[in-house]
């Protein structure tokens, strides 16, 4: 019964956009619980052919900003995690305990010192200024998840290594990561996702000036004396299809990611 609850809590958002993203938008605010017949494709249209190209400038930065930051993210994770998970000493279990608090401090926190710096440097309203943000907030989960993963692989294939002769930087990236793929799709599913529905961040460091996101997009879509809420259905419908799209590209390797690092602590 209660996984039903929680089924229905988490559902019935998703029917609402799904089915009111075919609807008329005078139909919607009538009956927004009701199945759309004759569906119509007029709100996904409406919201692609905007004259000020709200979606497509946010998708385009959307991408830009997760797939840079989240292969900066997947390489420097990888690496760090393997370096602390390899090295026995409690420097690195100090710093694998910092990293490990930083999961816990909502991004909201430290946005305001984050502004600071980020103006400081001059990256301020600038792509590059959210990738280097993303990059720092987020290191921690992807370090967890590949240091425990890295646990998990015997050492003997990389003592093997050495003894044929490859240096610490070759053993890593000849031996090491080819076998981190599943840590490597749960890293990736789950920081692109959560950069990509990430609204506040981009709203603040971006601002006015740099550009918008597809979540942000939504947002802006609203008017103050106006609301076409199926053109803003349509917006939500293909801001969240991409990363849909993603998740099942690596589902494969998703649970398997996860649970690699519970094998050997």
């Amino acid at each position: 019964m209660v996984a039903l609850i929680v089924t229905a809590v988490f559902a019935v958002p998703l029917y609402l956009v799904v089915v009111n993203v075919f609807k008329p938008g005078d139909h919607i605010t009538g009956s927004p619980a009701s199945v759309p017949w004759p569906p119509t494709l007029d709100n996904l249209k409406a919201a692609l052919d905007r004259p000020d190209n709200l979606y497509w400038d946010g998708l385009l930065n959307s991408v830009e900003i997760t797939t840079v930051s989240i292969v900066v993210l997947a390489v420097l994770s990888a690496m760090l995690g393997h370096y602390l998970a390899r090295t026995p000493s409690r420097s690195a279990r100090v710093t694998l305990l910092v990293l490990l608090a930083g999961l816990m401090i909502p991004p909201q926190v430290i946005l305001v010192p984050v502004v600071r710096i980020l103006r400081l440097t001059h990256l301020m309203t600038t792509l590059t200024g959210m990738v280097a943000f993303n990059v720092g907030y987020y290191i921690p989960f992807g370090v967890f998840v590949f240091a425990g993963f890295i646990r998990s692989i015997p050492i003997e294939l990389e003592e093997a290594a050495a003894l044929d002769g490859a240096g610490r930087w070759r053993t890593f990236w000849t031996v090491v990561f080819p076998l981190l793929r599943p840590a490597t799709a749960s890293v990736l599913i789950f920081l692109g996702v959560w950069i990509w529905n990430d609204f506040l961040d981009p709203l603040i460091i971006l601002g006015p000036v740099g550009g918008t996101t597809v979540t942000v997009g939504v947002y802006r879509a609203l008017g103050e004396h106006q609301s076409n809420y199926g053109q803003l259905f349509g917006l939500m419908f293909l801001a969240a299809l991409p990363v849909v799209v993603f998740y099942f590209l690596l589902q494969k390797h998703f649970v398997k990611g996860l649970t690699g690092g519970a094998v050997k602590g």
